[in-house]
């Protein structure tokens, strides 16, 4: 779901080279048309255990490809220039924050898939089925524990302390215009202060010294002290409310209490999709794929191998994740519609008042 991916482990199937070399060969779609293949196309934090794969080509006879590429924000873009004569036949990690981008240009062909009864409604975010959601990720800022208990000071509770003085060059976060949790975070502050006061609030934010990167990558594992191994400095970061789950899980020593701590009250609401592209070559495949990505063995291996929620209701979780990760009951949201009329124009508001 995300542009820049919580998950250490490695996807699995092809590479962005490979992807760029079916394009330069003015190929379509990878799947070589005969029903025997799917070809998943999806962004670099895709990846699920090796025997839940095999699971699902043992069960639906076909060979599962994946195809990844980047970014979400990537993925997306590359799907719309080969809208018609795609590189595969489902498209994973289109998120509410681009869902507008990819139903205005006619990217998906509509599947109602099975399972979808037991999806939440409040995830269910297109009532025509193109889009199937399979995961949420709620986008928070984290906080470094023991670096705010060591010099006595209180961590931030809300988005609201991070103009307060004692937080001045404490704060590190992504780009909208480059990350997909830069830009959750700038919907946060829309979906908190309102159209007319989020503008005021980032000015308040770059006069309080707040770091700005390129992509989650760099904020988390370089800028950010909270990170296992990381030499940064700032104890403040925007990630995602799974990371004090996955520093207890891949800390070499497990500790008893997660390092860090994601702030509930500054969440914004990602839910990820995946939907049939349109051209797809093999749309019975695509559809088995889909109903595959809402079963009870996908959703249940999703939190360990890609730090996202499932939305299956019911399906249960790895003990780190409910003791140390966050699920507010009222994340900050704003409608997909509005996203879509507003986004660009919100990130060029946004780069003239923190970057120029």
């Amino acid at each position: 779901m995300r542009g820049f991916s919580l998950s250490p482990g490695l996807g699995v199937g092809c590479t962005l080279v490979a992807i760029v070399a079916a394009l330069a060969a003015g190929c379509g779609g990878s799947g070589n048309g005969d029903g025997k293949e799917v070809v998943l196309v999806t962004h670099d934090s895709f990846a699920i255990p090796k025997q839940v794969q095999a699971a699902f080509e043992q069960e639906s006879g076909l060979e599962l490809t994946i195809l990844q590429g980047g970014d979400a924000g990537e993925v997306v873009n590359r799907a719309l220039l080969t809208r018609g004569d795609p590189q595969g036949d489902v498209l994973f990690g289109i998120d509410n924050n681009l869902l507008s981008r990819g139903l205005d240009e006619g990217l998906f062909e509509p599947y109602e898939a099975k399972g979808i009864d037991a999806v939440e409604a409040g995830y269910r975010l297109d009532p025509m089925h193109n889009l199937t959601p399979v995961d949420h990720a709620d986008v928070c800022l984290n906080v470094d524990r023991m670096w705010f208990s060591s010099r006595g000071i209180p961590p931030p509770t809300s988005l609201d302390d991070l103009t307060n003085a004692r937080y001045r060059k404490l704060l590190v976060v992504e780009n909208p215009a480059t990350s997909t949790p830069g830009l959750a975070f700038m919907l946060a502050t829309i979906a908190r202060f309102g159209a007319n006061g989020w503008q005021d609030y980032w000015r308040r934010l770059r006069a309080n010294d707040v770091l700005v990167v390129d992509g989650w990558e760099e904020a988390y594992t370089a800028r950010f002290s909270g990170a296992g191994g990381s030499k940064g400095t700032r104890p403040i970061v925007v990630s995602y409310a799974t990371s004090p789950a996955a520093e207890v899980i891949f800390a070499k020593t497990p500790p008893a209490t997660a390092p860090t701590a994601a702030v509930a009250q500054s969440c914004f609401r990602q839910i990820e999709l995946a939907g049939v592209l349109a051209g797809a070559k093999n749309v019975g495949g695509a559809h088995a794929l889909i109903d595959f990505m809402l079963s009870e063995r996908f959703q249940a291996a999703m939190p360990k191998s890609m730090f996202v929620l499932p939305v299956r209701t019911g399906t249960p979780l790895p003990d780190a994740f409910r003791r140390y990760a966050v699920s507010p009951a009222q994340p900050l949201e704003l409608p997909a519609a509005e996203i879509g009329r507003n986004r660009d124009r919100w990130i060029d508001e946004w780069t003239r008042v923190v970057l120029r």
